[in-house]
């Protein structure tokens, strides 16, 4: 019987130079005394790995430069910046990358291994009857597995001793044999495996495992193929009875002269001519004249294409495989789906229990105060079954940002299922074409919105299982709207019970130690990023929320709080001294290289965000050229900007100026910007939304005026159309804030008396005629204006050629369109005069004083449509007087050019 084990390879990405590793070994050269030359090519894992090392170091020694395409300078030498301690801080960042990713090649195989370490650690079934359990605690000396399964028994699932229990950087495993049902028997094949999940029935055929190898000797191996597989001594044993047996030469004279290899080579053959074919090698030695004794091997064409299209004999040995009934017929499994279980410590400070660290679902304790893991492994038939793909990455993106918990109408924490029946189908009807979604990682407070994450491989327990988080993002792609997460990875939440902080006993397990890992003000735990561990752990949660829920990209939360040892804390004047000071983390700058790196080179369609105060230089530059690689950097001004306007300023002193280069931010990478007129956290960090504060709906006793609800709703449609229209590829909007949501967002929390009041969703105000569904109608059509029209996805960035800060009137044009606004609070103007480019006929597409809008309608149909005039203003060839109510903008767009 052939034996079928193969060697486990794998896909590396050999084109790719992001997940490229060393080179394979080059074959090595042995001499041995009697001048024979033997290539022998090494395939063991250190020894490849101890060349990987060698070689990379070769490399960087040799190199004394940049790689080819890198330019760790490239984007200042782009913009022609001259800064030389950012520049040296900058090429001494790129040295210590490239020897970071040397330490990383020492112990992983590829940057791709380095980020799935979710396939190993944690909780999972093996195809042999059993579970496996990997954690990282360095500091424990003891591990055990303890749950409901076993009856919290510290002592019954425990690591074994030694490197079989655990190896030397701190990596527990345990192993819980699935238990043999009464008067069932052992399997037959010692390594014999079952199918779990797909297919799970296959395998269940009745046909023996003899069977199965015996088709394989008759089906797959050619005839001999196998003779020395099935004995592998059976050659050295009739050598050395030649040699040495009883009926060998007994003297060295009797040994003889042993003739050269091409004399025995050549006597071989002789007598072996009268063999048939398939007895002899498919091959030949030649000698091409050489004096030492060194040949050619010339093997047959055909029989050596033959051997390279040869596939494994894999199928015979999945054959083998039994399924999931036969596996539940024999075997009890060893912790059942659902089985609650924690990792216990033994640590120089005394035992202790923990949620692993790599747990994918977990669930708080009656109490709320210690949580514990759920071994989520559903039955098939209870396994949610994909059935859609991601939409294709679009030009522009309309993000729809969203919280699931106060997504419902009720006083309660709604559900995916909820969100994705009720919220889904109102967030296409809107016209946006992504959801970036808000606290679904684990978390141990409600009130803290989700940022003080605990587990951040699982989704929140609150919302719903992982199987109904699985629909939410299957059925928003159904409708084609991408998935975006709001991901924490700058900070951790302090808890002990539940979070990371003193995982292993230890207080430098995944945190800095002293005042280094806490939060200068919020009081949760800082990451250690230099730590090849804790790299391996957050690379490989970003891989894991792509691969197991296929979300379509990451928001990174508050960069500047793990940039700075000060958290961000600090004056910022522009001044690039800041940015390569001794308070900047270099380990953090280089876990974002990596991440994007990694992120982009394994899932090229993902999109990346960064959301830091600070606007780090070189943010959405690419990595090669000295940025940090995200797709785009969040304007943070532009809100407060807003905030501040409405609530500090009074209308007629509002600076036009400000409002434009604020919205514009960095013109060099306006292109890259996420811009939005509020997010959460004008509605929920103790603030107020724009509608708030412009209609004052917060307070039901005092309802507002007609003139109060007009100024407010002229003003919201303003800001939002130029926030929308004025700068680069993103726009975001946080739900609710669509259609004017009048009330804030507060959480229940011990201030409130745990209410949940005003943690939901006002949906009913849509239902009813009103300024509410006026807006929303308003939104709705600015969304199409970029759906139809490509407004945001244009090369070209707006042409603003008209800022009136005494007119309090700003135009610009973008492409074909014109856009202005006049925010005057009072003064209206009959023929108000800006230039443009084209001569030609205008036409409105969107005026925000039309009556479905709410507006008074100032502006007469007959006047939609306008004729240039041929005169030079604000330094264009051309003209266009048009009609401008106060507090009202349009948007023009040139339907026929004339030609003078």
């Amino acid at each position: 019987m052939a034996s079928l084990s193969l060697q486990t390879k794998f896909s590396l990405y050999p084109n790719n130079p992001i997940l490229r590793f060393q080179p394979q070994n080059k074959p090595r050269v042995t001499f041995f005394p009697r001048k024979i030359k033997i290539k022998i090519k090494c395939s063991t894992t250190e020894p490849q790995r101890q060349k990987q090392r060698e070689s990379y170091s070769a490399k960087k020694e040799s190199a004394g430069g940049s790689e080819k395409g890198v330019d760790p300078v490239g984007f200042l030498t782009r913009l022609g910046i001259t800064h030389k301690a950012f520049a040296q801080f900058l090429r001494e960042r790129y040295k210590s990358l490239k020897d970071l990713k040397a330490e990383i090649f020492t112990r992983h195989l590829n940057l791709q291994e380095m980020a799935s370490g979710f396939e190993i650690l944690g909780m999972h079934s093996h195809k042999e009857h059993r579970v496996d359990f990997m954690d990282w605690a360095p500091g424990a000396r003891y591990c055990a597995l303890v749950g409901d399964f076993n009856g919290w028994s510290p002592t019954e699932n425990a690591a074994r001793e030694g490197h079989f229990g655990h190896d030397d950087y701190g990596y527990w495993f345990i192993i819980l044999e699935d238990k043999l049902r009464e008067g069932e028997e052992q399997d037959e094949l010692y390594f014999q495996q079952y199918n779990y999940v797909d297919d799970y029935d296959k395998g269940d055929s009745g046909v023996t495992i003899d069977e199965v190898f015996q088709r394989a000797n008759d089906e797959y191996w050619e005839p001999g193929e196998d003779r020395f597989i099935k004995n592998r001594f059976e050659l050295p044993a009739k050598l050395y009875e030649r040699l040495f047996g009883p009926n060998g030469p007994q003297t060295i004279e009797e040994l003889g002269e042993i003739p050269d290899a091409e004399t025995r080579y050549k006597a071989w053959k002789e007598q072996h001519k009268d063999d048939p074919p398939s007895n002899l090698p498919p091959f030949d030695v030649i000698d091409n004249g050489k004096e030492y004794d060194v040949y050619n091997i010339v093997a047959d064409p055909a029989w050596q294409e033959k051997f390279r299209a040869k596939k494994p004999p894999l199928p015979y040995w999945i054959e083998t495989r039994k399924g999931r009934k036969a596996w539940l017929k024999k075997y009890t499994p060893a912790i059942p789906h659902g089985s609650k279980y924690r990792v216990y410590f033994n640590t120089p400070d005394g035992p202790l229990e923990r949620v692993p660290a790599w747990a994918t679902f977990v669930e708080p304790d009656a109490d709320g105060k210690q949580s514990y893991a759920i071994h989520w492994e559903p039955p098939p038939e209870f396994t949610y079954k994909w059935k859609n793909t991601a939409p294709k990455v679009p030009k522009s993106l309309r993000i729809y940002e969203c919280h699931v918990g106060i997504s419902g109408s009720e006083p309660k924490i709604s559900s995916f299922s909820d969100f994705t029946e009720k919220v889904l189908p109102h967030v296409k009807e809107a016209g946006y074409n992504a959801i970036q979604i808000i606290g679904v990682v684990e978390h141990k407070d409600y009130f803290t919105v989700g940022y003080r994450v605990t587990n951040l491989f699982a989704v929140s327990s609150r919302y719903g299982t992982p199987e109904d988080f699985k629909r939410l993002v299957d059925e928003a792609h159904g409708i084609g709207l991408l998935v975006l997460l709001d991901i924490v990875h700058s900070y951790s939440a302090a808890d002990e019970m539940v979070g990371l902080s003193r995982f292993d006993g230890s207080n430098d397990c995944y945190f800095h130690t002293g005042k280094r890992g806490h939060h200068k003000y919020w009081g949760t735990r800082m990451f250690k990023y230099g730590d090849l561990d804790v790299l391996h752990y957050l690379l490989s949660n970003l891989n894991w929320w792509v691969s197991e829920y296929k979300i379509d990209g990451f928001q990174f939360h508050s960069l500047a709080s793990m940039l700075y040892a000060h958290n961000g804390f600090a004056t910022f004047t522009g001044d690039l001294e800041e940015y390569c000071n001794q308070y900047v983390d270099r380990d953090a700058l280089m876990y974002l290289i990596l991440a994007n790196e990694i992120l982009h080179a394994l899932h090229p369609n993902i999109i990346t965000i960064a959301e830091d105060a600070t606007y780090y230089p070189g943010l959405c530059e690419a990595t090669s050229q000295g940025g940090l690689g995200f797709d785009y950097y969040v304007n943070l001004s532009a809100p407060e900007m807003w905030s501040s306007l409405l609530e500090s300023t009074p209308d007629h002193e509002w600076s036009m100026s400000k409002i434009i280069s604020t919205l514009l931010g960095n013109r060099h990478y306006a292109n890259k910007m996420l811009i939005y007129a509020e997010n959460h956290n004008q509605s929920i960090s103790g603030g107020r939304s724009l509608a708030e504060i412009l209609l004052g709906q917060g307070n039901e006793q005092a309802p507002p005026s007609k003139e109060l609800l007009l100024r407010g709703s002229s003003l919201l449609k303003m800001i939002k159309l130029i926030t929308f229209t004025v700068s680069g590829r993103g726009y975001l909007n946080f739900m609710g804030n669509e259609f004017g949501h009048p009330k804030r967002v507060e959480f229940p929390m011990p201030s409130n008396n745990f209410s949940f009041s005003l943690a939901n969703r006002c949906w009913d105000l849509l239902e009813h005629k009103g300024i509410h569904r006026d807006l929303f109608c308003f939104d709705k059509d600015l969304m199409m204006l970029d759906e139809n029209e490509r407004i945001l996805s244009r090369r070209r960035l707006p042409n603003i050629h008209h800022v009136n800060d005494a007119d309090m009137v700003i135009s610009y044009l973008r492409g074909p369109f014109l856009f202005i606004f006049n925010f005057h609070p009072t003064d209206s103007y009959e023929r108000y005069c800006v230039g443009v480019d084209e001569a030609g006929e205008y036409q409105v597409i969107l005026n925000t004083d039309e009556r479905k809008y709410g507006g008074q309608g100032l502006i007469k149909e007959e006047q939609y449509l306008q004729r240039t005039v041929s005169r030079r203003v604000d330094g264009l060839r051309n003209c266009i007087e048009v009609p401008l109510p106060s507090r009202t903008a349009q948007v023009y767009k040139l339907t026929r050019i004339l030609r003078i």
